[in-house]
């Protein structure tokens, strides 16, 4: 890595195509100097860190474009590195012309993540704020934007820490004891080794279940609205995203495969996915996607069942709404109930919980927009709670929880200190992967591949 870090990158780290301005990143060793090389208005060799300076580029003598750079000396920069950015035109031409001298001067091209990638081997960023930098470059709402940049900041990193920093004092002093094995003496008192994996293992089972949270505001809640054929399903979307997203019909079975869109409702993203109504048919077609509707049930966080407040059978409902609990509870879902053409025909009564909406004139929607908030534990997101909404952080802290497991068992079916030493260390070895304290070449390639070339 060291050989790696002594290259200088180049890359444009703002979007490709044609814009007011572009902006061009160099870092490495050599970054001021090969800018210096090209740049003509002050000795950038000279000038202090972060700093600005108005000046052209120029191929020989020849202006490429009127530009403003800034300094970044190491290591007061993102990657602890030189940095400099260039702020040029936009043009495209402009920016390859730009770049091409720079790699011409000794710079080369960077990969995907690889500025980032250096913030993290020169200790800059841990690992999980590395990868909170891509979420929050990716972060299409309030919320994701808040979880990105709460684990960017560190929450997540500082609890992880705290965590390992116990354990490693416990391991400290059981390996101790393997030097003392002939002589039967415990430096680590057992009791109290109890007591911080029970607080250990509360502490991970928290973060594995805030993964729930965590996944649907990243990636946003997956919301299907299911129910009869004809009932207004895609009229109920068509008024929740305010556009003529989904075909409306009074021919029952229009939609015969799944339609979705996203809103955004108080900073989360919710995508609605419209589905084929739920019934009996000889229609190939349309009982195809009747078999999908119930895929996307079992993989949703909430279903909105919404039935005809005209038409509807009690008994019917009632069946229907059972088999559907069948189904959502088993996936931990949450079932929201509504009723359409509440203002033709309102219910009087009802063992349900139920909405009564109009989709169609667009009646009580901001009633189920709370109930879709209400699905959503909004209130341990906005309490600075850590959340996790990782995968690789996910399975780490399973595989955590599983070593915590088995020092408890070691504890309570005492075994010899050498098989407690290898489970505190295989617990130590997973929360060290999430932020980086244990790290492989793939691994890292596999995390910083998925980045934007520039960042």
């Amino acid at each position: 890595m060291s050989l790696y870090q002594e290259e200088t990158i180049v890359a444009l780290a703002t979007p490709n195509g044609i814009g007011a301005i572009g902006v061009i990143r160099l870092s490495g060793p050599e970054a001021i100097k090969i800018i210096n090389k090209v740049f003509k208005g002050k000795n950038l060799e000279q000038q202090d860190s972060h700093t600005i300076h108005f000046g052209t580029i120029r191929d020989r003598e020849k202006i490429v474009d009127e530009v403003l750079v800034s300094l970044f000396v190491a290591p007061k920069s993102y990657t602890k590195e030189n940095v400099v950015e260039i702020s040029c035109h936009g043009s495209k031409y402009i920016i390859d012309a730009i770049i091409k001298l720079l790699i011409k001067q000794g710079a080369r091209l960077a990969k995907a993540g690889e500025f980032t990638l250096r913030a993290f081997l020169n200790g800059g960023l841990d690992l999980s704020q590395a990868e909170a930098v891509a979420d929050l470059i990716a972060s299409n709402s309030k919320a994701s934007h808040q979880l990105a940049m709460q684990q960017m900041r560190g929450g997540f990193s500082n609890e992880l820490k705290g965590l390992r920093e116990q354990l490693i004092h416990f391991a400290s002093m059981i390996e101790l004891e393997l030097d003392f094995g002939e002589e039967d003496v415990e430096f680590a008192n057992r009791d109290d080794l109890r007591r911080l994996i029970d607080k250990l293992h509360i502490n991970v089972s928290h973060l594995i279940r805030s993964f729930d949270l965590g996944n649907v505001i990243k990636n946003g809640v997956p919301v299907v609205i299911a129910g009869k054929p004809n009932v207004g399903k895609s009229t109920l979307l068509n008024a929740l995203l305010n556009e003529e997203r989904a075909i409306v019909s009074d021919i029952a079975g229009t939609t015969r495969d799944t339609v979705e869109d996203e809103i955004n409702i108080q900073g989360i993203t919710f995508r609605f996915i419209d589905t084929a109504g739920i019934r009996e048919t000889q229609d190939i077609i349309e009982a195809k996607g009747v078999e999908r509707t119930f895929e996307k049930i079992k993989s949703s966080a909430i279903v909105i069942y919404l039935f005809d407040a005209e038409e509807t059978d009690e008994v019917e409902l009632a069946q229907i709404l059972a088999d559907l609990k069948t189904v959502i509870n088993q996936n931990n879902s949450t079932l929201i109930v509504v009723a359409n053409k509440a203002d033709i025909h309102p219910l009087a009564n009802s063992t349900e919980t139920i909405l009564q909406i109009s989709a169609k004139e667009k009646q009580n929607l901001q009633q189920l927009e709370s109930a879709l908030l209400d699905a959503v534990n909004l209130n341990l997101l906005n309490s600075d709670e850590v959340i996790v909404s990782n995968i690789r952080h996910l399975e780490a802290l399973q595989k955590t929880e599983d070593a915590l497991n088995r020092v408890m068992g070691g504890i309570d079916n005492p075994v010899t200190s050498d098989f407690l030493a290898l489970d505190i260390k295989q617990a130590l070895h997973y929360l060290g992967e999430i932020v980086g304290v244990v790290t492989t070449d793939d691994l890292l390639d596999n995390i910083f591949s998925k980045f934007c070339i520039g960042k």
